[in-house]
């Protein structure tokens, strides 16, 4: 059967017939190469419109060295990814960025030592023309294995590992984290809150020390007992929202570090009878619309373009790729790219 289906397909011979030039020019066409004249390359893009060709990735790989697909890897365990709304809209601005560029995609996966060295033999195998990383923690060995792969990379967030911020071949795409924390205390200063509390995400993440540099640019003399690590988690929003309440009760307002956060932060608030915003006034971070949206009261966050983030991550990538191809020193040099958060009010603060 499949014999049956690979001699019925349009060949390269066949489009070349068709629109009347030599196989070179229709391989040079569909390939992307140059130094075809535009005449040529609209009678090649008709005929393979009319055969339905479709190239012969194998064959295609071997002409252009390049796969058309692009790694992406999160540096999370699989339960994490699959429930957090915040990785949904970054895989989907991800996936809709690849997809208008004609790439494919390829989830990767790390959760144990295992993982790291599946992932890691198969960025080596030459199946990927680059990678884009996300939610990476301090520790964590995926840079490294990029780095001796070689392979064309962006992050997802500040690098936050030893010598990072020096290293300006590093490309990343990250939120205002610091200035969207100072504008959430901000507001709450304003309406009047005297003990901010902040429940902060995991402190071996970039964006959760940037949130707390922001709280602590609008509070430098907090008292210590007013901060709580947590995991960026509803359900560790609600665990540091009790431990606050114990250990300061006349606490009036808290910066959440995530909406998922701030979820579980306003379910311990009214099973302990504070009413919000009254009593206690509550902004979060990320204004993901199905949490923020939802919540009781909904939530006075900030907005960071997480989609968005997402593409631009896809963007910075296949702009290197295309100056590898041109040979390096085309255009301007690549930058990472931090996009400006808002504040969103709604009921909470």
């Amino acid at each position: 059967m499949s014999d049956q289906i690979s001699a019925r397909r349009p060949t390269l011979e066949a489009v070349a017939e068709r629109a009347g030039v030599s196989r070179a020019t229709v391989s040079r066409v569909v390939n992307g190469g140059s130094g075809v004249r535009e005449a040529l390359v609209e009678k090649v893009r008709r005929a393979v419109e009319e055969l339905g060709y479709v190239p012969n990735q194998a064959a295609r790989t071997l002409v252009t060295r390049r796969t058309g697909a692009v790694a992406v890897i999160a540096a999370e365990p699989e339960t994490k990814v699959f429930t957090n709304p915040f990785f949904a809209q970054q895989l989907l601005g991800i996936s809709r960025e690849l997809a208008a560029h004609d790439h494919q995609l390829v989830l990767l996966l790390t959760e144990g030592a295992a993982d790291y060295e599946r992932v890691g033999r198969y960025l080596a195998g030459g199946h990927v023309d680059g990678a884009v990383l996300f939610s990476l923690h301090n520790e964590d060995p995926l840079p490294d294995i990029v780095r001796r792969v070689g392979i064309p990379t962006v992050f997802g967030g500040r690098p936050g590992w030893p010598g990072a911020e020096a290293d300006r071949s590093l490309l990343y795409v990250d939120s205002d984290n610091r200035g969207g924390a100072r504008a959430a205390v901000r507001h709450l200063m304003a309406r009047g809150c005297g003990r901010i509390a902040t429940i902060t995400g995991p402190m071996d993440q970039t964006a959760s020390v940037d949130r707390l540099d922001g709280y602590h640019d609008m509070l430098m003399d907090a008292d210590p007992q007013l901060i709580v690590e947590s995991d960026f988690t509803e359900a560790g929003g609600a665990q540091a929202m009790a431990a606050l309440l114990d250990r300061v009760p006349d606490l009036d307002g808290v910066f959440v570090a995530s909406d998922l956060m701030a979820a579980g932060a306003l379910r311990i608030l009214r099973e302990r009878g504070r009413r919000v915003p009254e009593d206690v006034a509550v902004v979060g971070f990320d204004d993901m619309a199905d949490v923020a949206e939802l919540t009781d009261p909904p939530l006075t966050t900030v907005r960071q373009e997480i989609e968005e983030m997402g593409r631009l991550m896809v963007r910075l990538l296949l702009r290197g790729l295309e100056g590898q191809v041109k040979g390096g020193g085309v255009g301007r040099p690549l930058s990472s790219v931090i996009i400006p958060t808002q504040l969103v009010r709604r009921s909470s603060a």
